[in-house]
C-alpha cells in the first residue's frame, strides 16, 4: 500500500477500536450503580466531600431572629437554620446531621472562599455584585420593608397613616438613604431617624412614633410573639432575596441545594419548610396549586 492506503488502514483501525473502546465503557458505565457513577463523575466536589463526611458544615449567625437566634435551651433555631435541616435531611435523611459555624456577616463570603463552611445560610442578600465571588442558591425567602403600628397606637394601618399626612411620624434606622426609605410608604409623614432598630421599635412602644419602619421578617416575628402589642399595617415594599452561598465553580452542589428547596418549598416535601414560615412569621406559604410549574 502507498502511503495514503496505509493512513486510510490506520485511521480505519483507529475508528474501529475507538468503537470498541467506547462501547466496553458504556458496558462498565451500565454495570455501575447510579450512587458509584455519580461519584466517578463528581470527582472531589462539595457534594462528594459532603456525603462522605457524614455531615453538612454550615456558616450562620446567633443573634438575629427570626433568622438566627438561641432558643431557652441555647440551641441555633430560625429560619435560616431550617434551610440548613432541610439540606441535611436531602442529604442524609437525617435532620440532624449538620454542624453550624457561628460566624459575623462579614465572614460569610472568606469563610466560603477558605472551605471552612460549605454552605452559607445567613440572611444572605443576593446581589450581581456578590454573584461575582459566590454561587446563590434560588431564593428562600423575599425580604422587604414594611411598617410596625402599635395595638394601642392611633394609627393601626397604612391606610390611615397615609390618610394621617404630616401628623403621622415613623421611626427608622439612622442612614443616607433613611428619609426616602420612609418617604416611599408614607409621602408625607415626619421621619424619626434613631441609632439602632431596636430603638426605633422603643419609638412605636412609647407612642413617639406611629409607625416602625423596618423589615418585613421582624414584622412577621414581632406580629407573630405579641400580637397584644404590634401590627402589621399592611404595607410591605422594597423586596430584596435572601440565598444560601456556595464556592464557584461547583454545580453539582448548587444543583443539588436548588433542587431540595425547589422540592422544600413547592414540592412534595414542605413540612419543615411550611412549619418555619408559621413559627418564625406568623404566616402560611401559598397554597401549591398542581398544573403549570410556577417555581
Amino acid at each position: 500500500m502507498d502511503d495514503a492506503q496505509d493512513g486510510a488502514a490506520g485511521r480505519r483501525g483507529f475508528l474501529k477500536f475507538g468503537a470498541l473502546a467506547a462501547a466496553g465503557t458504556a458496558a462498565v458505565a451500565a454495570s455501575l450503580s447510579a450512587e458509584k457513577a455519580a461519584a466517578q463523575a463528581a470527582g472531589a466536589s462539595t457534594l462528594r466531600t459532603v456525603l462522605d463526611r457524614g455531615k453538612l458544615i454550615v456558616g450562620t449567625g446567633s443573634t438575629n431572629a427570626p433568622w438566627h437566634f438561641e432558643d431557652e435551651k441555647g440551641q441555633l433555631t430560625g429560619m435560616d437554620i431550617a434551610i440548613a435541616r432541610i439540606l441535611a435531611k436531602g442529604l442524609f435523611d437525617d435532620v440532624n446531621k449538620v454542624e453550624f459555624v457561628r460566624q459575623e456577616p462579614a465572614a460569610r463570603i472568606p469563610n466560603i472562599a477558605t472551605g471552612k463552611v460549605d454552605i452559607v445560610i445567613q440572611f444572605m442578600t443576593v446581589s450581581p455584585a456578590r454573584a461575582q465571588l459566590v454561587n446563590f442558591s434560588r431564593p428562600y425567602y423575599v425580604e422587604g420593608v414594611a411598617l410596625l403600628t402599635s395595638v394601642k397606637g392611633k394609627y393601626k394601618t397604612h391606610d390611615e397613616l397615609m390618610k394621617a399626612g404630616s401628623a403621622a411620624k415613623a421611626s427608622v434606622l439612622q442612614n443616607v438613604d433613611a428619609d426616602q426609605l420612609v418617604k416611599q410608604a408614607l409621602p408625607q409623614a415626619q421621619v424619626l431617624q434613631l441609632d439602632t432598630q431596636a430603638n426605633a421599635i422603643q419609638a412605636l412602644e412609647s407612642g413617639r412614633a406611629d409607625a416602625a419602619v423596618v423589615d418585613l421578617s421582624t414584622v412577621g416575628w414581632l406580629v407573630k410573639r405579641n400580637p397584644d402589642r404590634y401590627l402589621d399595617s399592611g404595607f410591605h415594599y422594597n423586596t430584596q432575596l435572601y440565598s444560601c452561598a456556595m464556592r464557584q465553580g461547583d454545580l453539582d452542589f448548587l444543583s443539588f441545594v436548588n433542587t431540595t428547596l425547589n422540592v422544600a418549598m413547592h414540592g412534595h416535601q414542605t413540612e419543615i419548610y411550611d412549619k418555619a414560615f408559621m413559627d418564625f412569621f406568623g404566616t402560611t406559604p401559598p397554597r401549591r396549586v398542581p398544573g403549570f410549574p410556577i417555581i
